[in-house]
């Protein structure tokens, strides 16, 4: 009798916890209708980036500023910051040329 409870009664939370999450991750995919995609390139040294939603790509390179010239972010500081609109649909590509590195955007707590 205990062996069916250690089943069922952690089968019955997964299911409660489960259900939720589905549709929650079915409404995220199906209100997606970006108004601009940010395609964001690691490289061993620097980033680089595509605006992908133009009629002309907008590409640029993003090197990581030299100590002596920082000003207030050490280490995540850079000469090209990305800069994204405010209140839209922005879907963001993350992908390397090389090796994973560590993209992050401070401001939004996202790394």
């Amino acid at each position: 009798m205990i062996e069916v409870i250690w089943t069922i009664l952690p089968a019955i939370t997964l299911i409660f916890i489960a259900l939720p999450s589905l549709r929650l991750l079915y409404l995220l995919d199906e209100s997606m209708n970006p108004l601009i995609t940010l395609k964001t390139i690691g490289h061993q040294w620097y980033w680089s980036y595509e605006y992908m939603d133009f009629k002309n790509h907008i590409e640029y390179d993003s090197y990581m500023m030299q100590p002596e010239s920082m000003n207030s972010f050490r280490l995540l500081d850079v000469d090209n910051r990305t800069l994204l609109p405010m209140n839209t649909q922005i879907r963001t590509l993350v992908t390397a040329a090389d090796v994973i590195h560590s993209w992050t955007i401070p401001t939004l707590g996202m790394k």
